[in-house]
């Protein structure tokens, strides 16, 4: 360790500027590009700004893609193809499969011979019988699970799709003039058909209609105090801009009727949050704030949760499902800032730790007989 530290007092001394006033043009172009190397990881520039511009090539002008798929099309065409090791002549080798028995021959003590009356009845039954049939005698390997409990658990008929004449194929009910079981042209047996799974047909599911809320309507009642206006529900509306999010939430300050806050899924971003703590500090009749699947930062959540500390009115606050983790020291807050707030009673986020999850759970549950308690009194 001496022997480095004596290595390093050589350079205790050194005039910097000098050496700066000594290096010629094209040593200073270079130290400024090995400057802008320093710092590869930084996420606040672009990809391109990380490293230096090694490209010294003159630009060709803008891409022509007519030209460039001519140039590849040409390019793979002159391209030579690649010898195979061993050529292909096309020639069979080996002797092909020729399976011992094709049809299986139904020993004669396996053969059953029906009732002339119950061989016409199953030749005239239809396919939905058939299945009925099918589940009743347990075979409910040649059904899908829909087809089976339909004949279950209904005393009429209610499946009337069949199975493509499969349980007779199966079950070995022949055609009419045949025995059923027989290995004779006239019985399935002889040439089974493997079953098949049919999909259930459901009914499509509408998707959600768009919010219809009007934002700039709805903004303007804000900003007049309505009366008539307790609920504002903006869910799901993307193309919100992030100045009239602020402008909604500055305008929340002295509102005086709206209890209720809905911002989720609006794209809301750390000077949203930042603006919605501001409103938390000043509002004094908001009672629920929802702001989940937004892009809000661990920054931002956190001027939120320690505005909770000044407001005594918001009972509900929710906040689950942003862009990215929010890390251990915004739980830890959160914990804190519920066993500091007995106003709320419901706080949605789903806690990664353990201690956070156990002390808000408690919290929570004391905050809630605290309510209970006031509102006997």
């Amino acid at each position: 360790m001496t022997s480095y530290r004596q290595e390093l007092e050589k350079y205790r001394d050194i005039d910097e500027d000098k050496i700066l006033q000594e290096l010629s043009a094209e040593e200073l172009e270079q130290l400024d590009t090995e400057l802008l190397e320093m710092d590869p990881e930084n996420v606040l520039l672009p990809a391109g700004l990380r490293q230096r511009d090694q490209t010294h090539k003159s630009p060709t002008g803008p891409l022509d893609r007519e030209a460039l798929l001519q140039h590849l099309e040409k390019q793979a065409l002159e391209a030579g193809e690649r010898e195979d090791l061993v050529p292909f002549t096309g020639e069979k080798k080996g002797k092909p499969f020729v399976p011992k028995n094709p049809t299986r021959e139904i020993p004669r003590e396996e053969q059953i011979t029906l009732e002339p009356e119950l061989e016409e009845a199953l030749a005239n039954a239809t396919e939905a019988e058939m299945c009925d049939i099918a589940a009743i005698l347990g075979m409910y390997t040649l059904m899908s699970n829909k087809q089976y409990y339909d004949a279950i658990c209904s005393g009429t008929i209610t499946n009337t799709e069949g199975i493509n004449s499969e349980c007779r194929t199966h079950a070995g009910w022949g055609r009419p003039g045949g025995a059923a079981g027989s290995a004779g042209p006239g019985s399935g047996r002889g040439n089974p058909v493997p079953a098949h799974t049919r999909p259930d047909k459901y009914k499509p599911v509408p998707d959600e209609p768009p919010n219809p809320t009007n934002v700039e309507e709805t903004l303007r009642q804000i900003q007049a105090n309505d009366s008539a206006l307790e609920d504002v529900n903006l869910n799901n509306i993307k193309d919100i801009p992030i100045s009239t999010l602020k402008a909604i939430c500055e305008a929340m300050k002295a509102n005086t009727h709206v209890k209720k806050l809905s911002l989720v899924a609006t794209r809301s971003n750390d000077p949203v949050a930042t603006a919605v703590a501001e409103m938390l500090a000043e509002n004094k009749m908001l009672q629920s704030l929802n702001i989940e699947s937004n892009f809000i930062t661990s920054a931002g959540m956190m001027s939120i949760i320690k505005a909770m500390y000044q407001n005594s009115t918001l009972s509900e606050l929710k906040v689950d499902n942003q862009c990215q983790r929010l890390g251990d020291t915004v739980e830890m807050e959160m914990a804190t800032m519920l066993e500091q707030c007995p106003s709320v009673v419901r706080f949605g986020y789903h806690f990664t730790q353990q201690g956070p999850r156990a002390r808000a759970a408690i919290a929570i549950t004391r905050n809630n007989e605290l309510r209970r308690k006031q509102k006997k009194t």
